[in-house]
């Protein structure tokens, strides 16, 4: 099964995810299909902190992909900032 998840990268205590799309059986930040956009926690400004490729999520996800708990949020919050700019 294809999931839409965050693959860790960064050093410690500086981290960084990249949104991938990646099959159920690969480790965290293993192989990966697909990279579909990515997410700076650390950065101050919310318009920088996240980069998504908002087609071909929805290609993944009409392709039967599953959305982790976490990118699912982010993908709402980047839908919501893109509405207010």
């Amino acid at each position: 099964m294809v999931r839409i998840r965050l693959a860790r990268y960064g050093n410690k205590k500086r981290p960084f995810y990249k949104i991938v799309a990646a099959d159920s059986r690969f480790s965290r930040d293993g192989r990966f299909i697909e990279q579909l956009g990515y997410f700076n926690p650390l950065s101050k400004d919310i318009t920088t902190s996240i980069k998504l490729n908002i087609n071909r999520i929805m290609y993944w996800i009409k392709n039967g992909a599953q959305l982790s708990d976490r990118s699912k949020k982010l993908i709402k919050s980047f839908k919501k900032n893109k509405e207010i700019l």
